[in-house]
């Protein structure tokens, strides 16, 4: 599938900042299923973006935007090619051996509560960790209602889960706390889902988890959806959590109050859809 993707991010300030800095995480990779055709990335303040590496493998782009200004818009416009790999990640820059990946985070920490719950799972789908993988995803789907209200950013797996609420984000950071406490290396992946209907309205990207299977490799699962990541998904930035993630990074001098707004569109592009 060819999936083009728009994605405007507007920052308002209530008095003109002296000064922005910004890390982004809002460029994807090719790899195996997944093909960048073109891309680019548009920042209205005047600036130079510099790009690199972090330590995960993510392409990032850093810029320093001096003001005043009231408004900043940063822009990402392209085109991705993608095959569905039956979520099976292969190709991809790997810089850490698996375990790093069961380490703990604030947001991913798996309190008592997540622990009972992903053990009960392992106890209900038998010894193959696969099986437990589809049990947890499945169960996480079912049992966590999508809801925008709830959570923000900074809510952990544990918050989320006594909610039984949260966005994709939240789905995914309860899908690696339960797989992590299962000795399941597991990591949040950040990016883009074309979604067959316009049921559900994101104030941004999409979030899913990927886990280390020993015969397959890094997995990909996506519990917001309860399906493994399809030709749907364009794969931007894994990280331990979110905040190794996160599409967009930084801090500014002065501006008062903050206003935030987000126009997302992701979908088939017309020449794929023409053929």
């Amino acid at each position: 599938m060819r999936i083009r993707i728009s994605h405007d991010t507007v920052y308002r300030y209530e008095s003109p900042p002296a000064g922005v800095i910004q890390v982004l995480r809002l460029t994807p990779r090719n790899h195996d299923g997944q093909y960048v055709i073109d891309w680019r990335i548009d920042v209205s303040q005047e600036c130079r973006l510099d790009s690199h590496e972090d330590a995960f493998g993510n392409l990032t782009h850093t810029f320093a935007a001096a003001g005043p200004f009231t408004e900043l818009s940063v822009l990402v416009e392209g085109e991705v090619e993608t095959r569905d790999t039956q979520g099976v990640i292969e190709g991809a820059v790997e810089r850490f051996p698996p375990t790093l990946f069961l380490r703990e985070t604030a947001l991913t920490a798996a309190d008592p509560a997540i622990a009972d719950y992903a053990r009960a799972i392992r106890g209900e789908a038998g010894d193959g960790m696969l099986d437990v993988l589809h049990a947890l995803l499945d169960r996480i789907h079912r049992d966590v209602v999508y809801d925008t209200a709830p959570t923000h950013a900074a809510t952990t797996a544990s918050e989320a889960f006594a909610l039984r609420r949260g966005v994709c984000q939240d789905h995914a950071h309860i899908f690696i706390a339960a797989a992590r406490t299962l000795g399941i290396p597991a990591r949040y992946a950040g990016g883009y889902f074309r979604r067959a209907d316009e049921l559900v309205q994101e104030e941004g990207g999409h979030a899913w988890a990927e886990a280390f299977v020993p015969e397959l490799g890094w997995t990909g699962f996506d519990p917001a959806n309860g399906i493994c990541p399809t030709d749907a998904h364009v794969r931007v930035a894994v990280g331990l959590d979110y905040l190794g993630a996160a599409p967009v990074r930084g801090s500014r001098y002065g501006g008062g109050a903050e206003a935030l707004t987000v126009a997302l569109h992701v979908d088939q592009a017309a020449r794929q859809m023409q053929d």
